[in-house]
């Protein structure tokens, strides 16, 4: 599990002075893109070898709301790969309240220029193998 921190903008509250439910989907995405280089994978590399990574599906079950200014820790983890779908857990953690204030899942595909599903296994090795490593290591975890 890798950690991602950040504090909610006041831009990205609503009139109700809480943060936009849309935001979290982009607290996620810049979770996943620190989680790909603290592995060892940036996105740079993953576009390099001509793949891209497509959202395939996505879920957030908000739990508490934060505000302007809070400090945020989302936590990434794996919870399924296969070589060419990645299942990641998202816990979005209010850091100065110690709620939960929100849990997610996205997932993604890995595809070639021409949109066809690709072997990550056989076209980035070391990716295959952070992601496998990730994965045994939330599993030894039980992260939910």
């Amino acid at each position: 599990m890798i950690s991602y921190e950040r504090r909610v903008n006041y831009y990205e509250t609503d009139k109700m002075g809480i943060t936009h439910h849309s935001n979290y989907i982009r607290f996620m995405e810049e979770a996943r893109m620190d989680y790909l280089q603290k592995i060892g994978c940036p996105m740079t590399l993953i576009e390099s070898k001509g793949l891209t990574s497509p959202v395939v599906s996505l879920s957030c079950e908000y739990k508490h709301p934060t505000t302007y200014s809070d400090s945020l820790a989302i936590l990434v983890t794996v919870k399924k790969y296969t070589g060419a779908r990645l299942c990641l857990g998202y816990k979005i953690i209010n850091r100065d309240t110690g709620e939960l204030a929100a849990r997610a899942e996205s997932t993604h595909c890995f595809i070639d220029s021409g949109k066809k599903p690709v072997s990550v296994k056989r076209l980035i090795p070391e990716l295959d193998t952070a992601l496998r490593r990730e994965l045994e290591e939330a599993a030894k975890q039980g992260s939910d």
